[in-house]
């Protein structure tokens, strides 16, 4: 028996690793449009309609703009990790697999078992947001809908679920169900109507900027500003969702890195306007936090325009439920694929070759906490962990370009390692900016995720040769 192979830090080969007997496999249908479409789709939504307003009231000010342009730069030198990760690897599991593959075990299984909450997390933010612009919508048509179905406790008066946040975290997961091929051409549809719905606000705003809007333009000091980012980081990942599922490309070696690096350009680029057009059209203590651009809209008497921009915000983010209910999905498929968690939640559905089991377990578990937490609580407990994840991949691939050099790469993370460094640093930097509720919460999900590990996922690991599914699996010893 190998110690290596025993070694809660031993790695998953880079080399395919053969799938086991009885599980079933995942569809490459994907195309380098429909993957930028995914990542778009990922990117761009609750950041734009729902957290730029909340952040620019209660936190940053006009400055939210900077604030999104210090979690811009943090993401984009992870973006560029990712993508040669992405290259080099073009296996679903994103995170989880990369560092499973470059820093051992313990730590892709800490990555995963992470991800498995906040994506599931993001994908309950983005349902409460969109149940906010529901809310704005039907008050616009006259339609009185009862108090206790409109938020969950604490949001608002007589408060007690959000039964429309619940209703499209099923209706998310049901979607997936459908198929990946479904999915990457419902992602592009309406990722583009969704773009132009942006490019539309932007251009109309522009008439409608008072300059006198943007002063004081720190008014929460620059600590509101880095405050804003942690919170705003959450707007500025979506690549990496998107990266889960690199098994279902048809070409994941050369598309998936360019997809991960076009979808992160053309989301900033929106953003910035869009932050930019919003702090302008309202003084940041009148913006609505939950309809920013609805209720400004309707401020500068354009109700019509407010209304348009609601219905579009409901269907659009729809597409961040998709991609981050597809990371999540894969990541779980990933890890019980390997081993760490039981084979019955890799099975895919025979028909379209989804994990249709563990989709709609996160379609129910998202749907918990969209109805019952509200929209910050959620946001903040997201980002600490993607942003570990971060951290994760960006060291990973410095270790990995060092030690194993050799391996192809059809992207090379550039200026190595500085880039990789200031995504490290940047990650961390956001993170200490985080609420202490936010650190426990976290800590109680990798302790629970400790416990799993050592009672569970390390003897049932592939790489174990005592692993009663090592043999079956074929699986090859730790590198």
């Amino acid at each position: 028996m190998s110690g290596k192979n025993q070694s809660i830090l031993r790695r998953k080969p880079i080399g395919e690793i053969e799938d086991e007997p009885g599980i079933g496999h995942l569809s490459r249908t994907l195309g380098l449009w429909q993957l930028t479409a995914i990542g778009v789709g990922g990117i761009i939504g609750a950041g734009i309609f729902s957290l730029a307003g909340a952040v620019a009231h209660q936190t940053a000010g006009p400055a939210v703009l900077i604030s999104f342009l210090v979690a811009g730069v943090a993401s984009a030198a992870a973006a560029l990790s990712y993508a040669e990760f992405a290259g080099m690897i073009p296996k679903a599991g994103s995170a989880y697999t990369y560092g499973y593959a470059a820093l051992g075990e313990v730590v892709g299984w800490f990555i995963g078992w992470d991800l498995l909450l906040e994506y599931t997390a993001i994908v309950a933010v983005v349902a409460i947001g969109i149940s906010g612009y529901f809310g704005f919508l039907v008050g616009q048509l006259g339609v009185d809908l009862p108090a206790w179905m409109l938020g969950a406790p604490g949001t608002g008066p007589g408060h007690v679920v959000d039964v429309f946040a619940i209703i499209l975290c099923l209706l998310t997961a049901w979607i997936l169900t459908r198929g990946i091929q479904s999915t990457g051409r419902f992602e592009l549809l309406v990722v583009a109507l969704k773009v132009l719905l942006v490019v539309v606000i932007v251009v109309l705003g522009v008439f409608h900027i008072n300059s006198a809007n943007y002063h004081p333009y720190f008014p929460f000091g620059f600590g509101g500003v880095m405050t804003g980012a942690a919170t705003v980081f959450f707007a500025v990942f979506g690549y990496d969702a998107m990266s889960t599922a690199a098994e279902e490309s048809r070409d994941a070696t050369r598309h998936m890195p360019k997809a991960i690096i076009y979808s992160l350009a053309i989301a900033m680029v929106l953003y910035v306007l869009a932050t930019l057009v919003l702090t302008g059209m309202q003084n940041y203590t009148q913006i609505d936090p939950k309809s920013g651009f609805a209720s400004a809209f309707a401020a500068v008497g354009l109700p019509a325009v407010a209304d348009v921009i609601a219905v579009g915000a409901i269907v659009s983010i729809l597409t961040v439920m998709l991609t981050f209910m597809l990371g999540v999905t894969r990541v779980w498929f990933s890890m019980s694929r390997d081993g760490l968690l039981p084979k019955w939640f890799a099975r895919t559905d025979p028909k379209r070759h989804v994990p249709t089991r563990v989709t709609w377990i996160v379609g129910v578990g998202s749907a918990i906490l969209a109805g019952v937490l509200p929209i910050n609580t959620v946001a903040e407990l997201t980002n600490i962990g993607i942003l570990s994840a971060f951290v994760v991949v960006c060291l990973a691939v410095i270790v990995l370009r060092y030690r194993s050099p050799e391996i192809p790469r059809s992207f090379r993370t550039p200026w190595m390692p500085v880039v990789p460094a200031i995504g490290v640093l940047f990650s961390l930097w956001l993170i200490i900016s985080l609420p202490w509720e936010t650190w426990v919460r976290f800590a109680v999900w990798l302790v629970v995720g400790l416990a799993i590990y050592f009672s569970y996922s390390r003897r049932h690991s592939l790489l174990n040769p005592d692993s009663p599914r090592h043999a079956r699996a074929g699986a090859p010893g730790g590198r």
